[in-house]
């Protein structure tokens, strides 16, 4: 059901029902509806129509879920802007997106404003706040009644950048619903669920697990920012059914003193994104929040989730424990295949390769960028720049990203082996390997890592761990101790900010 589709439904046939629940205030599904209406008669006021973008710039809050409610009645198209970037960087998604309006949280006025001269097209600028609720209120609460349709595009997500600089990420109406029908029966979300609203809205894990749950007319409890104590306390006192995380966030909030003595017994799901979960993690969860874990694998560019590893793959204690550093198998809506990037041709079972992915979800391009949509969509299928292989199972295994792997001697090294190898050492918490310049080999592994409290290891030490687990020539060269490890909104670790260093410092010293 698309997007204004289902509002409209839910708020004739369950009007009073909680649709947004917030610190501090909340809205039925009744004013959902009315309020979105009211935003896009306003929209349409100030030139917005069919194909255009309508910009938000904000944390997590309701008016995120109001702009594309508002977007889609009018078959515009809504644009969640990354909160942490630097001025700069927003100034080039709202050039890049074109974007007609701009709402903007009170946090980011200042940048707005800062910015607004290099604007390359008027824009208009509406602050949340009084500003807003004045200029809903001037605008009469009447449904365009329109709906983009299914090849139309509704959502564009800007992707995370890990390699390079964002991108818009153009996600048709069929790919989003696609996307967020799959969640229902992974999940159990139904129309008495409360889910904990975590992830940002930019990202196609936040939108996705939002829009699924206001798919199912349950409620969304919306967090502004992921302070793991105040999640802790939204989860019991909200007696949430549902959230969605990543597992470094999983890992905080497991570290809050007092968390086992909780009460998480409404708590019936916690999905997970971003990087596999260890046995070692998903132990100490389980024995916390009791409940099911599923993890769901998907890019922004692939709409979200296109793989699945459901609740019955999370058994620690069962005889597949290795499935829990798989990604599951692909969803009945996609089709994957691991391809040799050099010969484009599939590879066998348990070779490593690229995955490839065809599905309804798959985006319909980089807007504005038709060279680089044709170099990653080829024959209809997106080429992830994931590396991994299938198992005699047909569960599929990450190892990397294509462009992180190392080159050491002519030997290719997929850091996420040599982090499965440091995982399992107890003094470590997490770690990132890349590749640092090395005169005699090209590259060698290094070792950023994050150890657990309480517990010492030494290089020498961590090393020999690994060479009694992988091949010599796979084992880090030398380690670097960090207290936390950089991430984008997406949970993944920013590997380019890891190695930039190391490769400026090479390339002055040529």
């Amino acid at each position: 059901m698309p997007i204004a589709g289902m509002i409209r439904r839910h708020a004739q046939a369950r009007p009073d029902h909680i649709a947004l629940k917030w610190d501090g205030g909340s809205s039925t599904y009744a004013q959902l509806h009315e309020r979105s209406n009211r935003l896009a008669q306003a929209l349409s006021a100030n030139g917005v129509g069919p194909t255009d973008r309508v910009a938000i710039l904000d944390h997590n809050g309701p008016a995120h879920v109001e702009v594309m409610v508002a977007t889609a009645k009018l078959r515009a198209v809504a644009v969640p802007v990354n909160f942490r970037l630097t001025p700069r960087e927003v100034l080039t998604i709202i050039n890049d997106s074109q974007a007609r309006v701009i709402v903007v949280g009170a946090p980011f006025a200042d940048i707005v404003k800062a910015i607004a001269p290099g604007f390359v097209r008027p824009i208009v600028t509406i602050p949340l706040g009084q500003s807003y609720e004045s200029w809903l209120g001037a605008h009469p609460a009447v449904d365009p009644g329109d709906e983009p349709a299914p090849g139309d595009t509704c959502l564009q997500l800007y992707s995370s950048g890990t390699t390079g600089a964002p991108k818009g990420v153009e996600i048709s109406a069929l790919g989003l619903k696609t996307c967020i029908s799959l969640y229902e029966p992974l999940t159990g979300l139904d129309g008495d669920a409360i889910h904990m609203m975590v992830l940002p809205f930019f990202h196609i894990g936040g939108t996705g697990m939002a829009l699924a749950t206001h798919l199912t007319g349950g409620t969304n409890y919306i967090v502004r920012q992921a302070v793991p104590e105040h999640l802790l306390q939204v989860l019991v006192h909200q007696r949430c059914t549902h959230t969605t995380l990543v597992p470094a966030v999983v890992q905080s909030m497991l570290q809050v003193p007092g968390v086992s003595d909780m009460d998480f017994t409404a708590l019936k799901s916690i999905a997970y994104g971003g990087s596999p979960i260890t046995e070692t993690l998903l132990r100490e969860a389980l024995a916390v929040f009791r409940c099911d874990f599923c993890q769901a694998y998907g890019l922004t560019e692939s709409c979200g989730t296109v793989s699945i590893l459901p609740p019955s793959d999370h058994d620690p204690d069962g005889s597949n424990t290795h499935r829990l550093r798989s990604i599951g198998r692909p969803v009945e809506s996609a089709q994957i295949r691991i391809v040799d990037p050099e010969t484009l041709k599939d590879v066998a079972t348990h070779q490593v390769g690229e995955l490839w992915i065809k599905s309804p979800q798959v985006m319909k391009g980089y807007w504005g960028r038709p060279d680089e949509t044709a170099e990653t969509i080829v024959d209809g299928w997106l080429r992830s720049g994931d590396a991994g292989y299938f198992d005699d199972d047909g569960y599929l295994y990450l190892y990397d990203r294509v462009k992180d792997m190392i080159i050491s001697g002519g030997e290719n090294i997929y850091p996420t082996e040599v982090e499965n190898a440091l995982a399992s050492h107890p003094a470590v918490l997490e770690s990132a390997v890349i590749g640092v310049p090395s005169r005699r080999w090209g590259e060698t592994p290094k070792a950023i890592v994050v150890r657990r409290p309480g517990v010492d290891v030494t290089q020498d030490e961590l090393i020999a761990h690994c060479r009694g687990l992988i091949a010599a020539y796979k084992c880090p060269t030398s380690i670097e101790w960090i207290d936390t490890l950089p991430r984008n909104a997406a949970g993944k670790i920013l590997k380019k900010e890891l190695r930039a260093p190391y490769w400026a410092a090479a390339s002055v010293s040529r």
